[in-house]
């Protein structure tokens, strides 16, 4: 299994570098690290008293790794979950915060596991995800995936603003699909004439 160290440098390098795109809730973002979440964690780091886009912009990429390492994996105790979905469920955490365990949740509860879908990682939601994982660690990890596919769909479904992170000018899959499905085996990829069916109705 890949150490957490390395699948946060994936991460980082997934996310890029900074960006402020107006149709991102996230606002100023550089390689995944949102102005809020710098905010919330105090990170001045140019020492002018306030926390700012300049601070974004300063942002390193080990402090990114370092702070997805801490406060989007350790914190939310993704690893207590099984391995197989750890790697998938925090790179999930960065992009799209509580509802990446949400998406976990839901998902168990569909295999017949009973949880509460409220975002946190406790014994119960742990227990379950061991359970889940024990008859085909690989499959349980595919399915969230597809969760995790299904999840974007659905949101660029309600809000039109973010159908440009689900699907390109040209018709085919944008890079919220194609980050789901690096977390998915090849057999459960969609085609790119599926992905146009799914996505036909947005115009």
């Amino acid at each position: 299994m890949k150490s957490v160290q390395q699948i946060a440098r994936e991460i980082v390098a997934r996310e890029g570098g900074y960006v402020n795109d107006p149709d991102d809730p996230g606002g100023a973002t550089k390689f995944g690290v949102t102005l809020a979440t710098m905010r919330q964690l105090g990170l001045d780091l140019d020492h002018d008293g306030k926390v700012g886009v300049a601070d974004v912009k300063a942002l390193s990429r080990e402090q990114a790794e370092q702070i997805f390492v801490q406060h989007y994996f350790a914190a939310p105790r993704i690893d207590a979950l099984p391995e197989a979905v750890q790697a998938s469920v925090f790179d999930m955490q960065v992009n799209a915060g509580a509802n990446a365990v949400k998406i976990l949740q839901e998902l168990l509860n569909r295999m017949g596991q009973k949880v509460s879908v409220d975002g946190k990682i406790g014994p119960q939601t742990i227990a379950a995800a061991h359970a889940a994982a024990a008859a085909d660690p690989q499959l349980f990890s595919d399915a969230y995936g597809i969760a995790r596919r299904n999840y974007y769909y659905e949101l660029a479904d309600r809000r039109p603003a973010s159908r440009k992170y689900a699907t390109t000018v040209k018709g085919t899959k944008g890079g919220w699909i194609l980050r789901a499905e690096e977390f998915i085996s090849p057999r459960f990829h969609l085609s790119e004439a599926q992905h146009k069916a799914r996505v036909a109705k947005w115009g």
